[in-house]
């Protein structure tokens, strides 16, 4: 029985150039790059490569991670929106690279959901507030109460204008009434890096991101962002514990190919990310990094990729944050 969205692909592929009608019907018949629109050793890029690693095995050819990161993530994801939409080149993006860059970039360079065809959901990164071992607190109001006493001396680091690190922590500061000076990374790893040296006060960082480095004593948690408290730090209280309220934020994280991509070979690509995703060993080392897995396919994803645009754009206006250039 074809369905209509057979149908749909059938008439799509008969409408193919002759050279993408030959990749359809022999994809993948070279290496596959995922980009990933920040730089090596953060979450995002570990998560990335446990898959590709999997999918080398399953598609018959490698697939490799190409880092791409600049422009709160817009560098990357731009020159995937921008390739030959054959299935060649794919990426694992989130809620900057494609949601919040569309409020906050005056031009990105791309349309987060014209330009793009969900492949998988993969899920999504807890946040937790961090401080450096040194900084003298223990808690969320401890934070609170010493921000107040020098508005704007403390500074807080985030992966990137736009980021859910960065925006989560102005939600913070709106609600909270406090006021600290945003130091903007290129992504996770140099962040942290910042961090343990003692140059970065605090960051409202994604839980895999810092995990290894709090629990070696490098960094101090102090609350988690979250409703709930995370087995991976069951003794770090919420937000909500500790009397702040509606400042919870999660950061989720997906796979993507260009739009015009035959509707077949995004098909095989997502059938096989979700297949990736779900098997026991890969699921394992991902969750171990403190990464929330929960696999939506591109149907299910995209409702609710609806809904994480609206949320994060009433976190953007609620916290004041202005458009960049």
């Amino acid at each position: 029985m074809i369905t209509r969205r057979h149908a749909l692909g059938l008439l799509a592929g008969a409408s193919l150039s002759p050279s993408l009608a030959r990749a359809q019907q022999g994809f993948p018949n070279r290496p596959i790059t995922l980009v990933v629109a920040y730089p090596a050793g953060g979450p995002t890029d570990a998560i990335a490569r446990f898959v590709a690693q999997e999918l080398s095995t399953t598609l018959g050819q490698s697939v490799v991670v190409k880092n791409e990161a600049g422009a709160s993530g817009a560098v990357g994801t731009r020159s995937v929106a921008r390739a030959e939409p054959d299935g060649h080149t794919i990426t694992f993006g989130n809620n900057q690279t494609h949601g919040n860059n569309m409020f906050l970039l005056k031009d990105p360079g791309y349309d987060a959901v014209k330009d793009f065809a969900p492949l998988a959901g993969a899920g999504a990164f807890e946040h937790v507030f961090v401080v450096r071992k040194d900084l003298p607190v223990r808690t969320i109001n401890d934070l609170i109460e010493l921000a107040k006493k020098d508005p704007g001396k403390l500074n807080y680091g985030s992966t990137g204008v736009g980021s859910g690190s960065h925006l989560s922590t102005e939600l913070f500061m709106a609600r909270t009434g406090i006021k600290m000076t945003h130091v903007p990374f290129r992504g996770a790893a140099p962040l942290v890096q910042e961090l343990i040296a003692g140059r970065i006060d605090v960051s409202n960082s994604t839980l895999p991101s810092v995990l290894g480095q709090i629990q070696s004593g490098d960094i101090r948690a102090i609350a988690i962002a979250s409703p709930q408290r995370n087995p991976a730090l069951p003794e770090v209280p919420t937000l909500r514990e500790q009397g702040i309220t509606n400042a919870d934020a999660e950061s989720w994280a997906a796979f993507f190919a260009p739009a015009a991509t035959p509707q077949p070979i995004l098909d095989r690509l997502s059938r096989e990310i979700i297949a990736a995703l779900q098997k026991p060993s890969v699921a394992e080392s991902i969750r171990k990094t403190g990464f929330s897995l929960k696999v939506r396919d591109p149907e299910a994803f995209k409702p609710y990729h609806a809904q994480e645009m609206q949320t994060w754009a009433e976190i953007i206006k609620a916290a004041g944050v202005k458009q960049e250039g």
